[in-house]
């Protein structure tokens, strides 16, 4: 693997919608620059650079506040880049963090002074070789107080994950819905089966995002919005939203970022539903422990 990849949209368009005041970019993700953070040796993909000035600047162009910088996969357990992108931000960011299920506490609590507030498993077996489930149980217990969990994995995987997702002692936050064939609509069998995941804890949150992954009929994303739009209307106070800039493995569709913020009131048609999707319930998460208040 040598040829360098480039997944984002060069020009995005300015969304139509105006995101309200505190909006957050919770899921997000930054590239190197390699030069300073080398790729890890496992990476399934080698991307261009890019860095925090990158993604700000998209924050700014797309009329957010904040954003959560998600440690991408091809950084490994290397926490470097996402640390140094939430040191940029004068505060206007936090992160989720991959890390060796062996971590000490000490580590953790490096993470955290950092602006860390979870940990992300990953079960996608075409992006990482070894997801070990008693490991990462161990390393959520011993997690810093206010800090969760996020979990990247695929809809037909969902059964054999209840165990494991019962067992996390700590918030749980779903990347991408896990995933849902959303051309099955909304009573389809996949959302039926995460309403039944959603359901069993009161703490599990999920990310409606992802339309250029999950919606193969392409913009405006139709299906996904259709299939969608109901489960964010169903659990209001659990769903979170992000741009997955600057979306990793999607060289091949480019997607437009400004598109990607006009599905928001497609999904949270009220500005009760957007001031949580966008500001409420991300601030519970990663900014709890901040002085600055939300209303």
């Amino acid at each position: 693997m040598s040829d360098r990849i480039i997944s984002w949209h060069a020009a995005p368009s300015k969304p139509e919608f105006v995101p309200p005041e505190g909006a957050v970019d919770a899921h997000c993700h930054v590239f190197g620059p390699m030069e300073k953070f080398p790729f890890s040796p496992n990476a399934k993909y080698l991307p261009e650079d890019a860095g925090p000035e990158k993604l700000f600047a998209l924050r700014d162009h797309l009329g957010f506040t904040k954003n959560v910088i998600v440690q991408a996969s091809c950084h490994g357990t290397n926490n470097a880049a996402t640390l140094d992108a939430i040191a940029k931000s004068d505060g206007r960011a936090r992160g989720v963090a991959v890390v060796d299920p062996d971590i000490s506490e000490a580590e953790l609590a490096d993470l955290h002074d950092g602006g860390i507030r979870g940990i992300r498993f990953n079960f996608l077996k075409r992006l990482v070789d070894n997801a070990p489930r008693n490991k990462f149980i161990e390393v959520s217990r011993r997690l810093p107080l206010g800090w969760h969990v996020v979990i990247y994995y695929e809809s037909d995987i969902l059964d054999e994950m209840r165990s494991f997702i019962d067992a996390v002692p700590v918030t749980v936050v779903v990347d991408h819905m896990g995933r849902p064939n959303v051309t099955q609509g909304p009573d389809g069998s996949d959302m039926k089966a995460f309403r039944g995941l959603l359901d069993s804890r009161p703490d599990i949150y999920f990310k409606p995002t992802c339309p250029d992954r999950l919606d193969a009929s392409g913009y405006p994303w139709n299906r996904f919005a259709d299939a969608v739009s109901p489960l964010v209307a169903d659990y209001p106070d659990r769903c979170i939203w992000g741009t997955d800039w600057p979306h990793p493995n999607q060289q091949t569709i480019l997607p437009d970022d400004g598109h990607l913020v006009d599905m928001i009131p497609r999904i949270a048609p009220t500005a009760e539903m957007q001031h949580k999707l966008l500001v409420q319930n991300p601030h519970r998460l990663y900014w709890s422990d901040a002085s600055e208040s939300v209303s």
